[in-house]
């Protein structure tokens, strides 16, 4: 659990050039705090009978944090939310290693089915403000979301994805 604080610690002075030192990060991310809150949210989510205090914890977080993550949401190693306030991430949402979301991201539902209904984002995504990523879609590795996109489409790898609705074009792409 230290180890996986510090790498998460490590990568945020990486990914924030406004992160001045590690004692910094540890005490004032709360995209830090959200994301670790949901390490043992999720833990609960696990074990049958505790899902109520798994959706407690998830909820607290989210009253201090501003970020809220459904316990049942599976989030690789290196996750980083930079100004997390307002960032929601659904319950059947699968986030994979090295992903990047900005402040107001949704990765949200579209149906009220019990079922998968959430985005699953591949390695090293990078998702803008306030973009939405909505439904059972998913998003390749290396993309980027711009800033107010909204995806409710599969996205191939190495792609960036602008507009209402998202359009995605090769990351190599020239204007």
């Amino acid at each position: 659990m230290l180890l996986r604080i510090l790498e998460d610690v490590a990568n945020a002075k990486r990914k924030d050039p406004a992160a001045r030192n590690g004692l910094e990060v540890f005490w004032c991310y709360a995209g830090l705090h959200a994301i670790w809150a949901h390490r043992i949210a999720h833990a609960l989510w696990r074990v049958p009978g505790l899902k109520l205090f798994a959706r407690i914890i998830s909820q607290y977080s989210r009253s201090v944090t501003g970020v809220e993550i459904h316990p049942g949401a599976t989030i690789g190693r290196r996750f980083f939310i930079d100004h997390g306030m307002g960032v929601v991430i659904g319950e059947t949402a699968i986030i994979g290693d090295d992903v990047l979301l900005y402040h107001g991201v949704t990765l949200g539902g579209k149906s009220s089915e019990r079922e998968k209904r959430h985005p699953t984002l591949e390695a090293r995504v990078t998702v803008g403000a306030y973009a939405q990523v909505l439904g059972d879609v998913t998003i390749g590795a290396d993309s980027i979301i711009g800033a107010n996109s909204v995806v409710v489409h599969d996205v191939p790898a190495n792609s960036v994805v602008t507009g209402v609705p998202g359009v995605a074009k090769p990351r190599d792409a020239k204007p």
